[in-house]
């Protein structure tokens, strides 16, 4: 997992309910850790872009409900701020359910655009993405 190059406003805490954008079957995920993140005391965790995160499927086909997940959130409403001075906000917030925790997708078509630090941090996203903004 690289280094991402732009300062991500972690907008999606604990607890967030974060759609899916891919054909898992997973519909509505709900964040439960966010995956190598160091808070202080008393802190809530928080994931944003790019972050790994455990979900629990709260919504999607029978057999995929009630289960945990491993996800990668791609988009975020939140703007946040690249290197170069741009700042990007997306419509809606939304994660890619995973196989496992190497970061290999489980669904083989994703729906909207996917952020650009994402595919930077995590190629087999990338492969599979049809649009990087």
């Amino acid at each position: 997992m690289k280094a991402v190059k732009a300062t991500i406003t972690r907008a999606l805490p604990l607890n967030a309910y974060v759609e899916t954008c891919d054909n898992s079957g997973a519909k509505i995920l709900k964040i439960f850790s966010v995956l190598g993140h160091k808070t202080i005391k008393g802190q809530m965790p928080a994931a944003g872009v790019g972050d790994m995160v455990m979900a629990a499927v709260k919504k999607g086909r029978p057999d995929m409900r009630k289960q945990v997940v491993f996800a990668i959130i791609v988009r975020q409403k939140r703007e946040y701020r690249r290197k170069d001075g741009t700042r990007v906000a997306f419509e809606d917030n939304a994660a890619v359910v995973l196989k496992d925790e190497k970061g290999n997708p489980k669904g083989t078509i994703f729906k909207g655009p996917i952020a650009k630090e994402v595919a930077a941090r995590w190629p087999a996203v990338a492969k599979v993405a049809t649009i990087i903004v």
